[in-house]
């Protein structure tokens, strides 16, 4: 094929490639970089970019300027392909610009009717923002998680009896035997329940009752003279 239409060939899907960068690039929004090179003019491959603050480049720049370990641009420099324009993806992959952060990168390779690569169009994701949000959503988060868990597990039966014997274990007092205790003192036992919130549990009277060797009405009855009290 003669190199004239080659070069047109080349042209031809250079200017149908341009208009697409902007386009990706105001879909995608500031941290997606895209680049068009020009992969036979290797001094000055950039011929078309948005945001590339991202890789610090601009049209014009080489291919020396751009992330490390790009396997999309090694692909278009080194392969040819033996079935004429066959055109080529090398999808999601790790570069890394000159400052060290990690970006994620996939390229398109285009041959012309030769088989020959010229030109490459390249997306370089740079995920740093989102990783930085990401970990300080969590570190945000999991305190209201930690501090939530307990109302949202409820408790279950042995830790509730456990917590019932307590309550009454403390208000009874250190012998822990109602026998020797007045009247008087059986019923500052149940206001100590009370204000433990005992009795709004289910059988929490019936616990109570049964400790201080009274019935339900006596627990009742206490209840009434400690409101009297009041």
């Amino acid at each position: 094929m003669k190199a004239v239409s080659l070069a047109a060939e080349r042209a031809a899907v250079i200017n149908a490639l341009r208009p697409v960068v902007p386009m990706l690039a105001s879909m995608a929004g500031p941290h997606l970089e895209v680049v068009l090179h020009d992969v036979t003019r290797p001094q000055n491959s950039v011929i078309a970019i948005a945001n590339g603050h991202i890789s610090g480049r601009s049209v014009g720049s080489s291919v020396l300027e751009g992330p490390q370990n790009d396997k999309g641009f090694a692909a278009a420099t080194r392969i040819k392909s033996t079935d004429g324009a066959v055109h080529s993806l090398v999808d999601d992959y790790v570069t890394v610009t000159a400052d060290g952060r990690e970006l994620r990168s996939a390229s398109a390779i285009f041959r012309d009717a030769s088989g020959e690569p010229f030109a490459t169009l390249c997306l370089n994701a740079d995920l740093s923002g989102f990783q930085a949000a990401h970990g300080w959503l969590s570190q945000m988060l999991k305190p209201m998680v930690q501090a939530s868990a307990p109302q949202s597990t409820p408790a279950g039966e042995p830790q509730m009896d456990t917590l019932m014997q307590e309550i009454i274990s403390e208000a009874v007092g250190p012998g822990g035997s109602a026998v020797s205790m007045s009247r008087e003192e059986k019923i500052q036992a149940v206001g100590a329940m009370q204000r433990r919130g005992l009795f709004i549990v289910k059988g929490g009277v019936e616990r109570a009752a049964a400790a201080l060797r009274v019935s339900r009405y006596t627990i009742y009855n206490y209840m009434e003279q400690l409101r009297r009290r009041e």
